[in-house]
């Protein structure tokens, strides 16, 4: 039975040595100042928005150098390949250096939906106002169905 127990030492001590050139994937996003906190992260995760080299994976799923990332967070999809691991957040001159950005360009400001504004403290709309913000969006979601 002693030597089992120290078989799984003499494996732990191997996991930990190895242990430099690897991370969590949460925290590697978050080090990195993919997402702004680790929860964000780990949720992303959670939800299926962060796939490495092509497969959905879990918060705890373990990073290498050369891996690609894909997250899915606000609105964006990012695409990285990792570059060097860090398992501490750091700064966003360093952070830049630990991954290679292969992201699609962010789509332009004219592309974004118009959205309807109305000045504070105006009350409720009246139905003239409710008329235009209807045309507004029937334009934005193309022709509506007649009844």
């Amino acid at each position: 039975m002693t030597s089992e127990g120290s078989g799984s030492d003499s494996g732990s001590g191997a996991g930990a040595g190895s242990g430099a050139a690897t991370a969590r994937v949460d925290t590697w996003i978050w080090s990195v100042r993919l997402t702004k906190t680790r929860s964000q992260a780990a949720s992303a995760c959670r939800a299926g928005h962060v796939r490495v080299n092509g497969d959905r994976v879990k918060p705890a799923y373990t990073l290498k150098p050369g891996d690609e990332v894909r997250l899915r967070h606000a609105g964006r999809e990012r695409v990285v390949v990792v570059s060097r691991i860090v398992r501490k957040r750091v700064g966003p001159p360093v952070a830049v250096e630990c991954y290679v950005d292969n992201s699609p360009p962010p789509p332009p400001r004219e592309m974004a939906v118009p959205v309807a504004l109305r000045d504070r403290g105006t009350g409720r709309p009246t139905k003239r106002d409710r008329r235009e913000l209807d045309r507004l969006h029937a334009q934005t979601q193309g022709p509506a169905p007649q009844a």
